[in-house]
């Protein structure tokens, strides 16, 4: 009897957790035949799954990460899985500025169109320091985009309708910003969160400047996805976050539907700057929606970055 009671309530916890990490699927499914889509951070996790879903409706997609090594492996999947041989990578380290420049002369040079540009990668809380001297989670994941999204924009309206997608987390609703103190590095988790709301209302603002012009803005959160940013942990850590993962966290393929969403929806297309979660627009805390903070750190951005 013991044991039938303790299968039974394994099986409850079992369905209890899938239940939980049920999430809605992209059935948009529109064709990006002669478009170019450009990740970063395409080589792992849902970059490299969104790669492959773009990739299997017909568009070119271009992959840009530091590691060179990784980018050629993850090329090799993608191509495989998507059975289009249209993907390849570039190199770009955006906790460098000079290297994103770099990195956007050469793009322009070498592909005549940008259609989708999906600013994917991202670091976890660290302590660390980019090349440029700004805080790593501030610097990569919205000092680094900026810079990217900005000294590419002329092609994407060159390419209208095109879109810029910025992933995003919930954990922003934790922390506001500090516009005497945005270099914040102090503890790893506040920092991740406030460089999770940069990317908010970067989105945002963006989706303003471009109204009109036929470039659309999305920030996403793709949920709490079973990735590999726990590689920047000790190793006790990352063993009880792969329980907690397996747990909780959703595979990279079913975090990466949203993005997908939001790449060839008609109907994301009617909510440039909103915040989308799973598969539809999600409501955002007051002070993440305020207008004139997003236009603050966007002047405050181009004054670090200086993208003209």
């Amino acid at each position: 009897m013991y044991l039938l009671y303790t299968i039974l309530a394994s099986l409850v916890c079992f369905f209890f957790l899938k239940w939980l990490k049920k999430r809605r699927t992209c059935t948009d499914l529109k064709r990006l035949d002669g478009k170019t889509v450009l990740i970063t951070g395409g080589s792992s996790g849902i970059g490299k799954e969104t790669a492959v879903a773009l990739a299997l409706r017909g568009a070119r997609v271009v992959i840009a990460c530091r590691d060179p090594s990784r980018a050629e492996k993850a090329v090799r999947e993608i191509k495989f899985k998507s059975h289009s041989l249209n993907v390849t990578h570039m190199e770009l380290d955006l906790a460098n500025l000079r290297c994103v420049r770099e990195f956007c002369k050469t793009f322009l040079q070498r592909e005549k169109r940008l259609d989708i540009l999906i600013n994917n990668a991202a670091i976890p809380g660290v302590l660390d320091w980019t090349d440029d001297s700004f805080s790593m989670c501030f610097g990569v994941n919205h000092l680094g985009h900026f810079l990217l999204t900005n000294l590419l924009l002329p092609r994407l309206k060159e390419c209208a309708p095109s879109r810029v997608i910025t992933l995003t987390c919930s954990n922003y609703k934790y922390q506001k910003l500090d516009f005497q103190d945005l270099n914040y590095n102090l503890l790893p988790f506040f920092t991740y969160c406030r460089s999770k709301l940069a990317n908010i209302y970067f989105s945002q603002e963006l989706g303003r400047i471009m109204e009109g012009k036929d470039v659309t803005s999305y920030a996403v959160h793709p949920g709490f996805v079973q990735s590999s940013w726990t590689c920047h942990y000790s190793f006790l850590f990352r063993m009880l976050m792969q329980v907690i993962m397996w747990m909780f966290f959703v595979p990279c393929e079913t975090g990466a539907q949203t993005v997908i969403y939001c790449a060839v929806s008609d109907e994301a297309a009617k909510h440039s700057g909103g915040y989308f979660v799973d598969c539809r627009p999600a409501t955002l805390r007051p002070f993440a929606r305020d207008s004139g903070v997003a236009k603050k750190l966007w002047e405050a951005s181009e004054r670090l970055v200086k993208p003209v």
